[in-house]
């Protein structure tokens, strides 16, 4: 087995581990303080300082992944989390509105410092010539990152259950812990190290293309998060009577099909081995994502069976979503500079953090406002932005080597 390999499995595993703990914690969250009478909305605020750091780390992390090497940040990832699980680890009375948005904060921070270190670090290990190559070790890490994140969802509505909250958040911080030792002796310690000392305002692309399909990933999850982070749990718990282990299982089961998607994502959108999908593709399967909400808000007006519209609505969202994130993950990898390839896909990744925290907060009032249809309509029309937005794209995309990505 050789380096390249061996350092792509580390950081999967670091990558794997880490999205567990964080899709458990998600779900622990919204179904604990659900139960405890909070509203959807006072829930979204929970997740405020998750989104906005989200943001605020994407776009210095970049910059510090680039100065200080991409194990260190991934790593300091991980710790964070592991902070961040020891924090709502405290008895029931301490678990104050303040302290759980903090613990949150925390988790927001170690969340995008571990994904942005973990998408980086796959272009080092590929040469740029092999495109093919580049997209299918995007697609695996995306898509087994989401599967697990979905096996993330199932285990904290189970664990919840079995050894409730605090008992919950012991046990995934200390297996993160180990982890965390394995990571520290294994993960190379130059990877992703800047030659030239980038400045700090260098955190700003400065590509056309990328700056494009940055505003465009934004308006794509916020598309997603409005329906998903809480009104979706919340909807299918009040209206449908779903119990605990039926909202994490019917979440879980979406975001692994979701992610087995992602993985084979290249085989709907690429067929060269050697060359990038244009824009002609990447505008294609935004349109086709567009539409799918408001269909499903159209048939919830009609006398069909609810569950069958949601649930088959949704799984069909999951399969068109997966295609169009795996195929964008896949190009912020490929265009970004190949010095410092953190700056770009930490810039990136913050449009994509504030995408999360507009569905977030869009997600609790818009669905105590007016419920799950609104959400519908709402998502349809933010990915329609996405789609003209992708339209702006170069005709075709010049993938960044060693000069970094072309401009325009």
């Amino acid at each position: 087995m050789n380096a390249a390999i061996r350092q792509y499995l580390v950081i999967t595993g670091n990558y794997w581990a880490f999205t567990l703990t964080d899709g458990a914690l998600r779900m622990l969250v919204v179904l604990h303080f659900h139960e405890l009478g909070y509203s959807p909305l006072e829930i979204a605020l929970l997740f405020i300082f998750y989104e906005f750091f989200g943001v605020v780390t994407n776009l210095v992390g970049g910059y510090l992944g680039a100065r200080m090497g991409l194990n260190r940040t991934m790593n300091i990832g991980l710790f964070l989390q592991i902070i961040a699980l020891g924090m709502l680890a405290v008895p029931a009375a301490a678990l104050t509105v303040p302290w759980v948005m903090a613990a949150q904060a925390l988790s927001g921070i170690a969340k995008d410092l571990n994904k942005m270190s973990a998408k980086s670090g796959i272009k080092l290990l590929v040469p740029g010539s092999q495109q093919g190559k580049l997209y299918k070790w995007v697609a695996l890490l995306t898509g087994s990152k989401n599967t697990l994140k979905g096996v993330g969802f199932f285990l904290g509505g189970a664990l919840l259950m079995l050894a409730g909250f605090r008992g919950a958040v012991m046990i995934m911080g200390g297996l993160l812990l180990l982890v965390w030792v394995g990571s520290l002796i294994l993960l190379s310690q130059e990877l992703g190290k800047s030659k030239a000392k980038p400045k700090f305002t260098d955190i700003l692309s400065k590509s056309r293309a990328i700056n494009v399909l940055s505003f465009a990933r934004m308006f794509l999850f916020g598309a997603r998060d409005i329906w998903f982070v809480v009104a979706l749990p919340v909807f299918l718990h009040t209206t449908f009577g779903w119990d605990f282990w039926k909202v994490g299982g019917f979440m879980a089961i979406w975001v692994i099909g979701y992610g087995a998607v992602q993985t084979v994502a290249p085989a709907f959108t690429h067929r060269s081995t050697d060359t990038m999908p244009g824009r002609g593709v990447t505008v294609f399967w935004a349109a086709l994502l567009a539409g799918i909400p408001a269909l499903i808000a159209v048939g919830l007006g009609t006398d069909l069976p609810a569950q069958l519209i949601v649930v088959g609505g949704l799984l069909l969202f999951g399969v068109i979503f997966a295609i169009n994130s795996s195929l964008h993950s896949y190009l912020i990898v490929s265009l970004a500079r190949a010095d410092g390839v953190s700056l770009d896909v930490g810039f990136y990744y913050m449009s994509n953090a504030m995408g999360r925290l507009m569905g977030t907060l869009l997600s609790g009032w818009v669905y105590q406002a007016y419920g799950i249809e609104a959400c519908l309509w709402v998502s349809s029309m933010l990915l329609l932005v996405a789609v003209v937005a992708t339209a702006q794209l170069p005709l075709k995309y010049a993938a960044a080597r060693g000069e970094g990505a072309t401009r325009a």
